[in-house]
């Protein structure tokens, strides 16, 4: 009972949430002085696309809290529901690191495109400062310390001190080495330009190196996922066969103590696959 009223609960909570933003807009209509307003409650498809945007807006992880509500529902217990919201920070912690390595990646692709625009303005004949101001301009491989950068080439600041400071961002490593190039053109009238055609072609192929070593790891990777899907496999293969899984895992000693010790094992065949993986993409 308690189950069903939860679930009557969040069903009222988003034809609410539907409601109040179905007001919010005639209001917006209204007060505009323009357009048409659709008269009557919202409908359970307008509920439903609110529930959408909470999930894109809350994150992905949530649906677990919601896997864990069906089957706590479909299996009578609690068990489900508590799994589901212990999930719910474990998710969102792995998708932050996936989000954290895509930026890391556009910023890496990002000074490679710098470092490129400046070897061609360089070559062009363009003083460095102007040249970088230009390729800082056309390129975001300066990320967040663009300013400082910018600022310390318009002025004659520390050009090489701004650059090893903006490296210090995830992605940015390679500005490091346009630091280098930077002091050794400058302070001892080397070719800028040749230098940073190396630098280029450097971090180009340590992209390319990176992207072969995840081609190789995609293997370990499907691995991994397959693991965390066997449990699932498993519970619809029992009751394809009517075994009836969930009452068997949920409301017997033996079935709780199959759950916990699964449980166990899983997350440390899937923590220690993913580990190896991690380690691979260190080194």
């Amino acid at each position: 009972m308690s189950l069903a009223a939860a679930l009557i609960c969040l069903g009222t909570l988003a034809w609410l949430l539907g409601e109040r933003h179905y007001g919010m807009r005639r209001a917006r209509l209204l007060l505009a002085g323009g357009g048409t307003v659709a008269a009557g409650p919202p409908s359970w498809k307008r509920a439903l696309g609110e529930l959408r945007r909470l999930a894109g807006r809350f994150g992905p992880e949530w649906w677990a809290l919601a896997a864990g509500l069906l089957l706590a529902l479909l299996g009578a217990s609690v068990i489900p529901v508590v799994a589901g919201a212990a999930g719910v920070p474990v998710l969102r912690r792995v998708r932050l690191a996936h989000q954290e390595g895509c930026a890391r990646e556009r910023r890496a692709d990002a000074v490679i495109a710098l470092c490129g625009a400046l070897a061609g303005e360089v070559r062009a004949g363009r003083q460095p400062g102007e040249a970088l101001l230009r390729s800082a301009r056309d390129s975001g491989g300066l990320g967040e310390a663009r300013s400082a950068v910018v600022a310390a080439a318009r002025f004659g600041g520390d050009v090489p001190g701004s650059l090893a400071a903006a490296a210090r961002q995830p992605g940015a490593e390679g500005l490091r080495g346009l630091a280098a190039c930077w002091r050794v053109a400058v302070d001892q009238g080397a070719g800028l330009a040749a230098g940073l055609d190396r630098l280029d072609a450097a971090l180009r192929a340590e992209r390319d190196q990176r992207a072969d070593l995840r081609a190789q790891l995609s293997g370990a990777r499907a691995t991994a996922v397959l693991l965390a899907a066997l449990p699932v496999l498993g519970l619809l293969l029992g009751a394809a066969m009517g075994a009836d899984p969930l009452h068997v895992l949920l409301h017997t000693g033996a079935g709780l103590g199959c759950l916990v010790t699964g449980a166990v094992l899983e997350a440390a065949g899937t923590w220690w696959a993913t580990r190896i993986v991690r380690g691979a993409e260190a080194v």
